[in-house]
């Protein structure tokens, strides 16, 4: 079992890499280029900071549910698979992705405006294809986290009854 959940923890891993280089280097500079779209008095600098508020918000709980999914292969490596602890990650997993569903709908009208100035409607589309994506992972989670919490009251009944 350690193969498989190795590979996961790889890829988890591989997973973050792209955002972390894009919150070290891309990020900051566009940010240089908002502020000095901002000292020349131009009002789409405001959507630029707005989008890119959330980006940086956004990566918190996004490595914090990418921490609780090593969390969950760790279990998982342990035998413990079938736990409440595995359940509590499973429940971490889909607040987070909910919190950065949340703030990815606060970001949209900025988008919209941002798409608006540079004629490029598939922007919005871009957003809400965030969106969409962490809506799947928090209903995923909930529904494992359901899953789970089921067939640990099975465990432990079938136990009781041995």
């Amino acid at each position: 079992m350690k193969r498989e959940t190795g590979f996961l923890k790889i890829a988890v891993i591989f997973i973050g890499i792209p955002v972390l280089a894009l919150c070290v280097f891309l990020l900051p500079q566009i940010a240089s280029e908002a502020i000095e779209q901002a000292k020349r008095g131009a009002s789409l600098a405001y959507a630029v900071f707005g989008i890119l508020i959330v980006m940086y918000g956004s990566a918190i709980p996004f490595y914090m549910a990418l921490f609780q999914a090593l969390k969950l292969l760790s279990f998982i490596d342990k035998n413990e698979a079938f736990s409440e602890l595995s359940v509590k990650a499973l429940k971490k997993i889909k607040i987070y992705a909910i919190i950065i569903s949340g703030l990815y709908v606060v970001a949209l009208p900025f988008i919209a405006i941002i798409a608006e100035w540079d004629d490029a409607p598939g922007l919005i589309v871009v957003g809400m294809v965030i969106v969409g994506a962490s809506v799947v992972v928090a209903v995923f989670a909930a529904v494992l986290q359901k899953l789970l919490k089921h067939a640990i009251e099975l465990k432990s009944e079938n136990d009781l009854t041995v």
